[in-house]
């Protein structure tokens, strides 16, 4: 891989430009972007800088679960679930598939991307998915461009309107935890995996039982099977939809295209050890939190409480409904807590009609616990009472659920694929940012992922202008709409009175909705950010770009612009 690609070539020019403004659809489109997201991340000083807070004193020296609850909390503190329209504006089917249209094929991705006709979540769909995310006030052709965020914007939503905290989507948080658990918790990238399916994107840590990081969360094993709202939250993705790529420090696996980077014995591990992940025995406890998860046969299954030597019996959705007000749960250990805090009227004296005592379930569920499904299925036939939830076809539906409830299938890509090795990175844990940085700086010269990663980190110093350029121009249009029709110096001025502050530190630049959304900028930002205005609303023909240090100059032909910088580059360009 050359230090300098052909940018003549379109398909490369619009990854290494992609590489830039980062869309979910981009993302989809150019897989081998995910992981440089990561490695943007754990070049930056922000994540480093985290080790210093008191929050991770001595985190070093803990377990496994004390990091990943300890990551856990400070992200959630940190930072805020976004997926508005507005932050990073919107564009066209047309004009997306006009640029993708010779790199894959478009009926791959209206089958797999939801914004261009995927419907493998009935959840989202019987909810109508252009109104669910506010959709439905443009034609049927607006799609959002949803822009992935690495560390540095997603901290710098506190500068933005309504927001106290940092901020970010989905693919966002999968990056900032991937970087998180090597930088703080010293995690090898070897046991993160970063899982794509067309609605959502979450990690699988593999270390001991295995954890799931699901945006701002983490996901446990024990937590997968406790039918909380949380667990059903995150099982869904994996339930409903196939996984279009997983991403790894070794490569990339995409159920759409042919050949593969990612290492093949890393690929069979996380196979088989999500596999185990997703699986667990039959036991009364597991029962009883299908049944939460479950809203169809809660109904069925009544409780006999013993109060003073006499039985009452209450429905368990009643007592579910109150786990979400107590800091008890159903689980044997605190249930008799819970029942004390129940109200009495809502307890009846005598058992209710046509349901199951969840206590005799339990008991057969316990005396087959070593039996197959399909055997505790018909013991549990031969012990129900003859009512209409007790019924064998009523149980039959039970034990279908029960079965797809206790494993999971994950659809990941197949493993037909041509698997190319050698286009990954061997960064360790425990290793400097300083090392890491001259690690990819030298790689850069002939490993893909190494280049890309500089392109995400903007290390304007080290790449070509042209894709960032390119992206500056194209795709920011949320400052063009809120520009739009004030005179061109009335716009200069309103840019050149914004502080003088970029949210890049070193030799990186925002691109021109990111100065705009956070309300500050470098001058040479600020540059391009008025460059992206002339050259979409008045068409001045050709900008040129002159950068010398602290003075950076945008000259229309007839005018004259002049901006200060402390990016200390040099340059000159035509845009």
């Amino acid at each position: 891989m050359s230090i300098n690609p052909d940018f003549s070539d379109k398909s490369t020019l619009e990854k290494f430009s992609a590489a830039v403004s980062l869309s979910d659809m981009e993302i989809y489109v150019f897989p081998e972007l995910l992981y440089p997201m990561v490695i943007a991340n754990i070049m930056s000083p922000i994540i480093w800088e985290w080790r210093n807070d008191p929050w991770f004193k001595d985190v070093d020296k803990k377990s496994f679960t004390y990091k990943l609850n300890r990551i856990k909390q400070y992200i959630m503190e940190h930072y805020v679930f976004n997926l508005d329209l507005e932050t990073w504006g919107l564009t066209t089917k047309e004009k997306e598939t006009g640029r993708f249209g010779q790199i894959i094929d478009m009926d791959t991705i209206r089958q797999s991307n939801a914004l261009f006709g995927y419907e493998g979540d009935k959840y989202y769909f019987d909810i109508d998915i252009r109104r669910h995310f506010g959709l439905d006030k443009y034609t049927s052709n607006v799609i959002p461009y949803w822009k992935t965020e690495t560390v540095e914007a997603m901290t710098a939503f506190r500068y933005k309107d309504s927001f106290t905290t940092g901020a970010g989507e989905c693919v966002s948080f999968s990056a900032l935890f991937a970087a998180a658990l090597f930088i703080v918790g010293g995690i090898p990238l070897e046991n993160i995996f970063l899982i794509g399916t067309p609605l959502h994107s979450q990690n699988f840590i593999d270390i001991q039982e295995g954890a799931l990081t699901n945006n701002r969360r983490i996901v446990t094993k024990k937590m997968w099977f406790n039918g909380t709202s949380m667990s059903t939250k995150a099982r869904r993705a994996l339930e409903k939809e196939r996984i279009t790529l997983v991403a790894h420090i070794s490569g990339f696996i995409h159920h759409a295209y042919d050949k593969a980077t990612i290492r093949q014995d890393a690929y069979e591990r996380l196979s088989a050890r999500l596999g185990d992940f997703l699986v667990t025995g039959l036991t009364p406890e597991v029962f009883v939190n299908f049944l939460r998860y479950h809203m169809n046969f809660k109904k069925c299954f009544q409780y006999r409480h013993m109060l003073y030597g006499h039985a009452y019996y209450i429905g368990l959705e009643t007592v579910f409904s109150y786990e979400h007000q107590s800091k008890f749960s159903f689980s044997e250990s605190t249930r008799e807590a819970l029942m004390n805090e129940i109200d009495d009227e809502e307890f009846s004296h005598t058992p209710l009609r046509n349901r199951i005592i969840i206590q005799d379930a339990e008991a057969v569920l316990a005396e087959n616990k070593h039996a197959r499904i399909e055997e505790t299925k018909q013991a549990f036939i031969g012990e129900a009472l003859q009512h209409e939830c007790n019924q064998e076809a009523n149980i039959g539906l039970l034990f279908e659920g029960l079965s797809a409830y206790l494993q999971v299938q994950p659809r990941l890509p197949k493993t037909n694929k041509t698997f190319i090795e050698g286009g990954g990175l061997n960064i360790q844990a425990g290793i400097t940012r300083p090392e890491i940085m001259e690690y990819i700086a030298l790689l850069a010269r002939e490993n893909e992922m190494a280049l890309l990663s500089l392109y995400v980190y903007r290390q304007m110093d080290q790449i070509n202008w042209k894709p960032f350029v390119k992206a500056a121009l194209e795709r920011n249009p949320v400052a063009l709409e809120n520009l739009k029709g004030k005179p061109v110096e009335v716009v200069y001025q309103m840019i050149t009175a914004l502080p003088n502050d970029s949210i890049y530190d070193g030799k990186r630049l925002a691109q021109p909705d990111e100065v705009w959304n956070f309300g500050r900028g470098d001058g040479l930002e600020k540059a391009l950010l008025f460059a992206n205005f002339l050259y979409n609303e008045t068409q001045p023909g050709k900008l040129r770009l002159v950068v010398d240090k602290a003075r950076v100059i945008l000259e229309t032909g007839s005018e004259t612009y002049g901006f200060k910088s402390d990016k200390q580059l040099v340059k000159e360009i035509f845009l």
